[in-house]
This record gives C-alpha cells, sequence and structure tokens, in this order.
C-alpha cells in the first residue's frame, strides 16, 4: 500500500504529458499546454510538506483515505474537462493528493514496518519513482492511440477508490492528537514560489529567461533556508539546521540523486536527433536510467554493515556522475547503431548509481531523531526534496539544450557533461554526512540468530 501510493503519483507525473496532445485535440488549449507539469509539480511539493501535520491529525489510515480521496477527485475532474482550464484544475488537484501519497509513503512507514526492514521498504518506495518514469509514458501513449483520454483518467480514479478502500484492512491507525498545529504559512509560500519558478522556467523561452528564472527559484529556496533556520514553525526538522547534524547533508546527497533523474526527459530527444532512433525506441531509452535505478536499490537495500553503508552513500552520485560522463562521450552526429546501443547498459549504470545510494540515505534521514513527531517530519520531507530537486533538474536541463542550438550535438553534451559535474557534487555532501553522523544503533539481541542464519 506504501508503494502503491508513491507509485499513483509517479505516474501521474507523466501520464497526463502523454495524453495531453490528444486532449488537445479534443477540447482545445493548446496555449496552456506547458501548464500541464507545472501546475503538478507545484501541487505535489505543497502537498509534502503538510504530511506530518496530516498524520498528527488524521492518523496514517485517515491520512491515507484523504489523500486518495483528494487524488480521486482531481482524476474524475481531468476525466470530465470540458475546457483546459478544468483539466488544468483537476491536475493541480490530483497533485496535491499524490504529493500527499508521496510524503506518507516515507513517513508511515516508521509505525506501519520493524526498524530492520525500513531500509528495503524505502526501496520498494522509491523504485516507484522508476517504475512511473516507465509506466506513465506508455500508459498514457496506450489510451492516447486509441482516443480515449478521458479513460486514463477513469483509470486512475478507479485504482485511488480500490487502495482507499483497503487501506484500514492493511495499515496500522498511528496516533491521533486533537490538537492543530499550525501551518508553516511563510515556508509552504517561499518553497511553492520558488517551485513554480523553477517550473516556468523549464519553458520560458530563451536561454537567458531560463537562466533567470532558475537564480529566482534559487534565491527563493535561500530565503526559505535563512527562514527555517530562525522559525519556530517549519516544514523540515529542527535537526536540519543544526550545527553538526548530518540531516542537511542527507538532504542534500538525496536532492543531487533525484536532480540527476531530469536527464531521462532528454534522452528520447538525444535518441531520435542523434541516433535515429523511432519515437518508440527512443522512450525506452530514456526509461534505462529508471529501470537501472529501481533493480538496483531493491539489491543494495540488503546491505546493513554500517561500512558498508557509508561507502553506498558515497559511490552512488561518482556512478551517477560517471555514467554521464561516459555517455557525453559516447554522443556523435549521426551516432552508428552499434554505438546507441551501448547507450543502454551506459544510462543503466547511471540510474544504478541513484539506486545504490537513495535507500540508505533515506532511512539515515528518517534515523535522524528518536522524537516521533520529528522523525515523520523528516521522512516526508524526503518527498519534498526529490519532487523539488526533479523540477529544478528539468529546468536546468532546458537552459543546457537550449544553450547548445541550433545543434543538438552541442546540447546533449552540455546537458550530459553538466549533469555530471552537478551530481558529483553528491560524493562531497555525503562523505560530510559519513562524518557528522554517528553509528547507527545494533539491532536487538533478539534479531541475531535469525541475522546470523540467514
Amino acid at each position: 500500500m506504501l508503494a502503491g501510493g508513491v507509485l499513483v503519483g509517479a505516474v501521474n507525473i507523466y501520464l497526463a504529458s502523454s495524453l495531453l496532445p490528444t486532449a488537445v485535440a479534443d477540447i482545445g488549449g493548446a496555449g496552456f499546454y506547458a501548464w500541464n507539469m507545472t501546475i503538478y509539480l507545484v501541487a505535489m511539493v505543497i502537498a509534502t510538506m503538510l504530511v506530518s501535520r496530516l498524520l498528527a491529525r488524521w492518523g496514517n489510515v485517515g491520512a491515507y483515505r484523504l489523500g486518495f480521496a483528494v487524488f480521486l477527485v482531481g482524476s474524475l475532474a481531468c476525466a470530465a474537462s470540458p475546457a483546459m482550464p478544468v483539466l488544468l484544475a483537476g491536475r493541480g488537484v490530483q497533485g496535491f493528493g499524490a504529493g500527499v501519497l508521496s510524503g506518507l509513503g516515507f513517513a508511515v512507514i516508521r509505525s506501519a514496518l520493524p526498524r530492520r526492514l525500513w531500509t528495503r521498504g524505502n526501496a520498494l518506495m522509491s523504485a516507484m519513482y522508476g517504475v512511473g518514469n516507465f509506466v506513465g509514458p506508455a500508459l498514457g501513449g496506450l489510451f492516447a492511440q486509441f482516443g480515449s483520454w478521458r479513460l486514463a483518467f477513469v483509470a486512475m480514479a478507479v485504482i485511488a477508490a480500490a487502495c482507499c478502500a483497503v487501506v484500514p484492512r492493511v495499515l496500522p491507525r498511528g496516533e491521533r492528537s486533537d490538537a492543530r498545529a499550525p501551518v508553516p504559512a511563510v515556508s509552504l509560500l517561499l518553497v511553492t514560489a520558488a517551485t513554480a519558478a523553477v517550473s516556468l522556467a523549464g519553458i520560458l523561452p530563451g536561454t537567458m529567461a531560463m537562466a533567470g528564472g532558475i537564480v529566482v527559484a534559487l534565491l527563493l529556496v535561500a530565503a526559505f533556508v535563512a527562514y527555517e533556520r530562525r522559525s519556530e514553525l517549519r516544514v523540515f526538522p529542527r535537526t536540519t539546521y543544526q550545527a553538526g547534524s548530518p540531516l542537511k547533508w542527507i538532504y542534500l546527497t538525496l536532492g543531487l540523486l533525484a536532480f540527476g533523474v531530469a536527464v531521462e526527459s532528454f534522452v528520447p530527444l538525444f535518441g531520435q536527433q542523434l541516433g535515429g532512433l523511432p519515437p518508440l525506441a527512443a522512450g525506452l531509452f530514456g526509461a534505462a536510467i529508471s529501470l537501472g535505478w529501481s533493480l538496483t536499490q531493491l539489491g543494495s537495500s540488503s546491505a546493513t554493515r554500517e561500512r558498508a553503508v557509508r561507502r553506498l552513500r558515497i559511490i552512488g552520485p561518482l556512478l551517477l556522475a560517471s555514467g554521464f560522463l561516459l555517455q557525453g562521450l559516447l554522443q556523435r552526429e549521426d551516432t552508428p547503431t552499434w554505438l546507441v546501443l551501448i547507450w543502454v547498459p551506459v544510462l543503466f549504470i547511471a540510474g544504478s548509481g541513484i539506486g545504490l545510494a537513495y535507500p540508505h540515505l533515506s532511512v539515515a534521514a528518517m534515523s535522524s531523531t528518536q522524537d516521533p513527531g520529528e522523525g515523520r517530519r523528516a521522512a516526508a520531507a524526503i518527498a519534498t526534496v526529490t519532487s523539488l530537486s526533479i523540477a529544478f533538474g528539468t529546468a536546468v536541463a532546458g537552459v543546457l539544450v537550449n544553450l547548445g542550438d541550433p545543434s543538438m550535438l552541442d546540447s546533449a553534451r552540455y546537458v550530459l557533461f553538466g549533469f555530471a559535474i552537478i551530481c558529483a557534487i553528491g560524493a562531497i555532501t555525503a562523505r560530510a554526512a559519513n562524518r557528522s553522523s554517528r553509528p547507527e544503533p545494533a539491532e536487538p539481541a533478539a534479531h541475531t540468530p535469525l541475522q546470523q542464519g540467514s
């Protein structure tokens, strides 16, 4: 159920993108085409920042049912849309529900699973981002091919309704509090503005305008951090801003890993223009990063020794950056088929870097405090960091593509080399997190015979 909630949100990030050309032909609104992703991502980021308060107010079951219900309403609104503005409003409601579900997945794991399964649970949930990046476009394209774009949203509403009905049977209810925690309105406003600025930067005409949008977004993020450090009402746990705490470095490393995912949005473009691939094959090439991310982390989550875990946190960003660097070196005009085929394992290796480190960093964030409330906030913030980083990555990639225009080869190299440099910084932040963190407490003695037997 936790993984399903994350998957619903991940699938819908790209589902509508595949359906939109067919929807525009039906209801019009081509001028609002680019707003589809922007509105969804902004609503999703806002929702992830409210998860800890929803859990405190409604408990696990109530918060999950609320998330699925909101997503269901948004899906039905999209399906029934008579015009593009209504569709965009529905996407906003969908995005809010998806953000709640994504944040809940990481926050509820603390009470739904024993500590020894946190890493595997996190690996399964974060793998859903990779699965969604593959399934979303394919599912949307399938419905669009038959001209049934409305049925795609109906199908998502049916899935949400089924999950909503099953939630009470499979999840612990969790603790509830009648006290209503105040909403950190200023923090929410600053992050919302930053998300909107970076999302709009990706669709602005001209390299300078796009770069300006990213600069504005970065300034808003800096203002958010400065405000949170001084405020009593915050989105991130208090520990994040304390001197010597590893949590800020953990979030930065998670963000740099998620930042790299944005490359796969442009791999199909490079595949078609440089490799001569048909659209379907180029799309599958783009999914190689997600495939590497999803499959690798299911295996890496088995690592439990402290030394191995610390190494994986550093190796992950280095592998991601190395994959992008090698992929950049493989770009050619009119790339021969044999060289194009090498792209797949290289992109898979790059995605594997995310899978090696992501689940262990997620557990490190969850384990950063013993306070249950702060722990839920730390876990929910993983989804906030991931969504915000993907939005930033997409905008930066758009700027780099424009920078290489009109040469597609230059655009591809700018994107891949640029992301290699940025993602490599994750190894530095991971080392800082390792230096700041203390070794995790050993498992209780009751588990030792089982571990030895395994």
